[in-house]
């Protein structure tokens, strides 16, 4: 029986009830008819998560329940870090189980090598983001996560996401041209250092699949984009990757795993 390793990011679930918690909620749901051995969630899937707060874990119950669902059926779920998720170990493997990636991993997925990750370390030269990246992850910042009322998780979450996505929007995609550029480049850079069939990432809420013929070898270069712009899945299948529409997969027909 061929089995699937499913990719999502850049969903950015704002409330429990807003359309993009309702699609994913749909898709979770189908993951659980279908024969999924991975699913790979490629960060920024909230607009904003911290550790294992209350506030966070009450308010998208619904979703964290699914989730663990997949897992106890035996689907390896990873989570990967993103701009908007952050200390994911104290809640979502700690407590759940799911493999979470602080940064980029490789995997052989079918017959193909696959680096992931969540994309936000593509541009060097964005030396203010980078620093802003490494000062949130320090042991200080981590602690005081843990430690904040959670009223304060609230209210810095509905301000700390308004202003992350909008700099990701409006910066980080100056021209869709620049920045499939700056994937590949990165793409490239990466391959030279570690060889891979294929990268995924996300973040730059750009859709991107490129095949890159390189000296050492021939690759192709995915970024997943984003659900405020066009729901999409990558769905691996032995050697074939693809997106697929997620109205589509949400029609594919139930099979048992």
């Amino acid at each position: 029986m061929t089995t699937r390793a499913l990719f999502v990011s850049d969903i950015h679930i704002g409330a429990p009830d807003d359309p993009r918690s309702i699609l994913f909620c749909e898709f979770l749901d189908k993951c659980m008819t279908l024969p999924v051995s991975q699913l790979f969630l490629v960060g920024d899937i909230f607009d904003f998560w911290i550790s294992d707060r209350k506030y966070l874990t009450e308010r998208y119950a619904v979703i964290v329940a699914k989730i663990q669902r997949l897992i106890e059926s035996g689907v390896r779920v990873h989570y990967f870090e993103g701009n908007h998720d952050l200390d994911l170990h104290a809640f979502w493997q700690k407590k759940l189980g799911a493999e979470v990636h602080a940064g980029a991993a490789y995997f052989h997925v079918g017959s193909l090598t696959v680096r992931v990750e969540h994309g936000d370390q593509m541009d060097p030269s964005d030396r203010g983001y980078l620093f802003l990246r490494w000062f949130l992850r320090t042991s200080f910042m981590v602690w005081l996560g843990r430690k904040l009322p959670e009223r304060a998780v609230q209210w810095i979450g509905q301000r700390a996401s308004a202003t992350s996505r909008g700099y990701t929007t409006q910066v980080k995609t100056v021209t869709d041209d620049l920045t499939r550029a700056k994937i590949r480049k990165h793409a490239v850079r990466e391959f030279a250092r570690k060889p891979f069939d294929l990268l995924i990432a996300g973040h730059v809420h750009v859709r991107e699949d490129a095949l890159q013929v390189v000296s050492g070898g021939t690759f192709r270069s995915i970024n997943l984009g984003t659900w405020l712009k066009e729901p999409v899945v990558l769905e691996i299948s032995g050697t074939a990757a693809e997106f697929r529409e997620i109205k589509d997969f949400l029609r594919d027909r139930a099979e048992k795993k």
